[in-house]
């Protein structure tokens, strides 16, 4: 019976799904009125769907499609709509700072194994070097096969003043920004990394400890992390209306007509990020027998929201909480994911190695492969502070832009559809980030050695 139903309401989904998107195809054809008309239907077929499955992610991609369809039918409610999705950012942002803290205090002086921690560090910057590498191959040879900027007059375009960063980013810059002067200011600012070290040290600390100094210290640290998940479950139920509300702004702001040149390098863009999640992601996942299709049900709902949202903060605490429900142990999670966060951005690395080349086709400039192999070097360094500066990843480009004696006006062009980019590369950010997770566990012998915790297994259920 409940076979019959789940298939029912499987086919119930696809007949709404089809609906709407019929709605798109009359579209083209002209019938404005006709096409909105199906559309809607399509959403509210989609919706009794949603509410008889009561499924959390099912809810969340209901709001995706639904904000899409506001941002093209209402374009100006979609503006003002903006206030939720930030809300939503707001109430996750103030739970990555201390989740981050718990759990990498809990880890490290929980196991009292300062020696497992530089194991595991050591083995998940080897892991993070090679997928990036992978990803900057994959987007150069992506950007010089499609040739998306190539015919593109980029000269008439004005650069705008406050796009400018303060300061280009150096290594020095960015090794300095790694450690906190003060914690206050670092949990104000939500610098993670920062957050990360000052708990690593936190937490090797409490290991260095007699057992009746470190145990009230760590009693506290696991009740802040059960308690911050927690949190996480609550705010959830919220994620729905942000995550349709920033999607729904995006698409009144940005439109989904632009120019030809960045159609196609937004169409070059997501087929690179697909190849890099088989060339790359799959292989590792195979190689550390990740079991794959359990892979992709456990991070279904941070990639969502991170799609939505363009923030990979707004993922993290589900990310979490998703890799523990998964088999991944904690202590891991929490350290592998955080520290994902400046040195495995794979997808932002790939975008920085597409845009570069793009910005060289608009000045109508070769660049021979020689060159091109330096500049991914330059953008495998550069691309490790992404995480922590404003406007970083224009920040990269620009520095990558000065060195290489190319032009700022493509660069500028780029902002256009830089929100639409930034979806792609942020869910590959974030499920990069899951997957190391689940690699660094398995190379340790401790994935799914441990049991789920409750509010981890209540996270799948929900």
């Amino acid at each position: 019976m409940n076979t019959n139903a789940s298939g029912f309401r499987g086919f119930y989904a696809a007949a709404a799904t089809a609906l709407y998107c019929a709605g798109f195809g009359i579209a083209a054809a002209g019938s404005f009125r006709l096409a909105a008309a199906l559309r809607i239907a399509g959403l509210l077929a989609f919706a009794i769907v949603a509410l008889r499955r009561r499924s959390l992610t099912l809810w969340i991609f209901f709001s995706m499609v639904a904000g899409v369809e506001i941002g093209i039918d209402a374009p100006r409610a979609a503006l003002s709509l903006h206030v939720l999705s930030d809300i939503f950012l707001r109430l996750i942002r103030v739970i990555v700072a201390p989740l981050i803290f718990g759990t990498l205090v809990t880890g490290i002086a929980g196991h009292g194994e300062a020696r497992s921690v530089g194991r595991m560090g050591v083995k998940s910057i080897v892991y993070f070097e090679v997928l990036t590498t992978i990803a900057l191959v994959i987007g150069l040879v992506a950007i010089n096969v499609s040739k998306a900027g190539v015919g593109l007059d980029a000269s008439h375009v004005a650069v705008p003043a406050s796009a400018l960063p303060a300061a280009e980013l150096s290594w020095q810059q960015f090794l300095v920004h790694v450690f906190p002067d003060n914690i206050a200011s670092a949990v104000a600012g939500n610098q993670i990394l920062q957050v990360a070290v000052f708990a690593l040290l936190f937490g090797l600390a409490l290991t260095r400890l007699s057992e009746e100094k470190r145990t009230p210290l760590l009693r506290l640290a696991e009740s802040l992390t059960e308690t911050m998940f927690a949190f996480t479950n609550l705010v959830m139920y919220f994620a729905p209306f942000g995550v349709g509300a920033a999607l729904a702004f995006t698409i009144a702001q940005s439109g989904l007509g632009v120019m030809s040149h960045l159609v196609r390098l937004l169409v070059t863009l997501y087929i690179a990020l697909i190849a890099f999640g088989l060339l790359g992601m799959l292989p590792a996942a195979l190689l550390a027998r990740i079991p794959v299709r359990e892979f992709l049900r456990a991070v279904a709902e941070p990639a969502t929201i991170a799609f939505a949202t363009s923030t990979s903060e707004a993922a993290l605490p589900r990310a979490i909480e998703s890799m523990e429900a998964f088999g991944v142990p904690r202590r891991i999670a929490g350290f592998v994911i955080p520290t994902g966060y400046s040195f495995n951005l794979a997808g932002s690395a790939l975008y920085l190695a597409l845009a570069s080349m793009f910005v060289v086709q608009a000045a109508n400039m070769h660049m021979s492969v020689t060159k091109q192999i330096v500049m991914l070097g330059t953008l495998m360094l550069t691309s490790k502070g992404v995480a922590g500066v404003p406007r970083a990843v224009l920040v990269v480009l620009l520095a990558t832009a000065s060195v290489f004696g190319l032009p700022e006006q493509p660069i500028f062009v780029l902002l256009g559809i830089d929100a639409l980019m930034d979806m792609g590369r942020t869910v590959i950010n974030v499920v990069g980030n899951c997957l190391a997770a689940a690699v660094i566990a398995e190379w340790e012998g401790e994935f799914r050695a441990e049991a789920v915790s409750a509010e981890a297994a209540m996270s799948l259920q929900d």
